[in-house]
């Protein structure tokens, strides 16, 4: 049966089997062997999971694609829902790593449910448009250092691995996409509140070129505290750490 790919879902379908089997054989699965799959479309990255050796589910939110899938895996779990809508929650699982070819309009909010949910997804190899990607994995110092690269590195390890050109795709996209993994970090203890913290984070980049005593001077009065070479700094040359630290400054003072 032939699956025009629909506009409204972002779809572009992965056709190249040899990138599929290398985007599945980055998991850990030595380490964690249930995998949630998003968007698997036709099932290429799904055809190199299906295993007596690993728990799979996949969230696939267009029907005829759900319906496709059962027909060619009748054992496999098909969740047939908008990811973004679904409660991670009712996943019965509590540690399990996160695949797929992540439509390029909603990557971001995939990204941030998954921090959102950081507490059970052990790992996540996902493909995003290449920019977004080295939004994600950038450092500080960098132009494209931002908000997701510090929500994201503040629990995640993580790490660049490949491109993939357009030519791979159907419908050909008009970007490169980029295969990142994202490994939770052991200790995920960020010593404060992490809606506090993204609140500061948010506020910081909201005015990245002005520094941050300037950026945050209506949050909190600094002058009391011997912080200089942190606020006179602008949001793109901090750390996570250096984030950590003026969360912590700002909250324990209003406490």
């Amino acid at each position: 049966m032939s699956i025009r790919p629909k506009k409204k879902f972002g779809q572009n379908f992965l056709k190249n089997k040899k990138i599929a089997e290398a985007i599945t054989s980055l998991l850990s699965l030595n380490k964690c062997n249930r995998i949630l799959e998003i968007g698997p479309g036709k099932g290429i990255l799904t055809d190199f999971l299906i295993s007596p050796n690993i728990s799979l589910k996949v969230i696939e939110i267009d029907q005829n694609l759900s319906e496709i899938l059962r027909k060619k895996y009748s054992q496999l779990e098909i969740i047939n829902i908008d990811f973004l809508k679904f409660d991670l929650k009712k996943i019965d699982w509590d540690n399990y790593s996160i695949i797929g070819n992540f439509p390029y309009n909603i990557s971001s909010s995939i990204l941030f449910k998954i921090i959102d949910n950081r507490n059970t997804i052990h790992e996540v190899i996902g493909m995003f448009q290449k920019e977004v990607a080295e939004r994600i994995c950038s450092t500080p110092n960098s132009k494209k250092y931002g908000i997701p690269s510090v929500l994201t590195q503040a629990f995640f390890k993580c790490e660049i691995l490949f491109d993939v050109g357009p030519d791979n795709f159907f419908p050909k996209p008009k970007v490169t996409s980029t295969v990142i993994k994202l490994t939770r970090k052991s200790n995920m203890d960020l010593g404060c509140d992490y809606f506090d913290f993204k609140k500061v984070v948010k506020l910081a980049f909201a005015q990245r070129r002005k520094k941050i005593k300037n950026t945050l001077k209506n949050f909190i009065n600094f002058k009391e505290n011997n912080l200089d070479l942190l606020l006179n700094s602008r949001a793109e040359q901090l750390s996570v750490d250096d984030f950590v630290t003026l969360t912590q400054l700002i909250f324990s003072t209003k406490s």
